[in-house]
């Protein structure tokens, strides 16, 4: 397998495969919790930015926070863990690969685990499509339903508790093991549509069963609204198949005189190319980002035709990483967006995942990119143009920075 890609880490990975301060662990060690995290990326952005008011996940929880880049098609990968190195057999050659290389981002996979990634990275998912959140009280809380999903068929609606997965009782238990629960199996695996779940559900004090059949699904993962007169919101909380042309399709639409806010807060990164095709939006082409890979230097480019006239806030937070932080190195060198919020995470090197003889895979280090005006990111993230402190509100401070662009707010 051959491709550039570049990786955001898995949740908090500035401890993945190191402490804070450094020190190295063992890759194999943490791989099974580096891919729970990474399949309830999406969802769990919403406690990064408290807009669901607590820590938030889905069954959906689909999306990578390691963006693939754009040559050949790394996300294409074929066959299934079954073999002499299965998931019950110990090492995968992938697993030894990333072991021995001491490389931070890198990560490995059994075949069958890469397959859930690359569908996860096309925005698909199998699930009943709901969000689930823990209560103060330690109990499980539907915080959201997916409209046409099965859980909206059956009647579930946000608010409702959840006491039971399959008889198993949910009280008290991680969220991530909820959404295990809900998807049928493990992150990367999970089960296939028409498979059934029964949920027990309790509402104004009322316990009830549901039995619901699993479907497969499409996240959206760019969300568009309204904050008043003259001024849109564009959220986009990781880059999926598709997110980049949905970003043009809503910045084509708008009249120059409309203030944008492009909020990337807690967006952990996804495609690469949708991050370009993000930046091409606002871009009359040229530059986004280059890369190495080895002795040869890719660049990347903004399609002609974008979106120049509208004033453009871009909102970051600590969450914001990789293709999140490319897309926002860019517009910031190119001088068409003021960026508010506080500094970004800070991950800016260049993955190739490989095949292995056995199927499985392993994500390598080969470079770091660069934004347009040759900042690196690994390690620093970006500066805001406008840093927001603690105690202030974000929100209302990229709303004050569009309006002294030229925009009533």
């Amino acid at each position: 397998m051959s491709g550039p890609s570049m990786f955001a880490p898995r949740g908090s990975a500035r401890t993945v495969n190191g402490s804070a301060d450094g020190e190295h662990r063992p890759h194999r060690i943490l791989r099974g919790a580096g891919l729970t995290l990474i399949f309830v990326t999406v969802l769990a952005t919403g406690a990064v930015t408290d807009s669901w008011g607590g820590v938030t996940h889905g069954d959906a929880a689909p999306v990578s926070p390691r963006p693939l880049g754009s040559g050949g098609d790394p996300r294409a990968r074929d066959g299934d863990e079954d073999g002499p190195q299965g998931e019950g057999g110990g090492a995968h050659d992938a697993e030894e690969l990333v072991s021995r290389s001491g490389d931070r981002w890198s990560a490995a996979y059994t075949a069958r685990e890469y397959e859930g990634l690359r569908r996860a990275l096309n925005g698909e998912y199998v699930g009943v499509g709901m969000t689930v959140r823990g209560t103060d009280a330690g109990r499980i809380e539907v915080a959201r339903v997916r409209p046409g999903g099965p859980a909206e068929e059956a009647g579930v609606r946000a608010g409702d508790l959840l006491l039971t997965v399959d008889g198993a009782e949910t009280a008290g238990r991680p969220v991530t093991d909820i959404v295990a629960l809900l998807r049928g199996g493990p992150p990367g695996e999970g089960s296939s549509p028409g498979s059934e779940v029964v949920l027990g559900l309790e509402r104004d004090g009322r316990a009830w069963s549901e039995r619901l059949r699993r479907a497969r699904l499409s996240v959206e993962t760019v969300t568009v609204s309204s904050l008043g007169e003259d001024v849109t919101r564009i959220r986009i909380d990781s880059f999926t198949k598709g997110s980049g042309d949905e970003v043009r399709r809503v910045a084509d639409r708008l009249p120059p005189n409309e203030g944008i806010l492009l909020d990337l807060r807690g967006n952990s990164g996804g495609l690469v190319a949708e991050a370009t095709d993000a930046a091409s939006a606002f871009l009359d082409g040229g530059l986004v980002a280059t890369y190495g890979d080895g002795d040869t230097r890719h660049v990347l480019h903004a399609d002609p035709g974008g979106n120049t006239e509208s004033p453009l806030v871009v909102l970051v937070d600590g969450g914001t990483m990789s293709a999140a932080e490319l897309l926002t190195g860019a517009l910031q060198d190119r001088g068409r967006a003021v960026v508010v919020g506080t500094r970004t995470f800070g991950k800016g090197t260049v993955q190739v995942p490989r095949r292995q003889p056995d199927g499985s895979v392993a994500e390598m280090t080969v470079g770091e990119y660069t934004t347009p005006a040759g900042r690196t990111v690994e390690e620093e993230g970006i500066t805001p143009d406008l840093e927001v402190r603690a105690g202030e509100n974000a929100l209302d401070e990229a709303r004050t920075v569009l309006s002294g662009l030229g925009t009533r707010s």
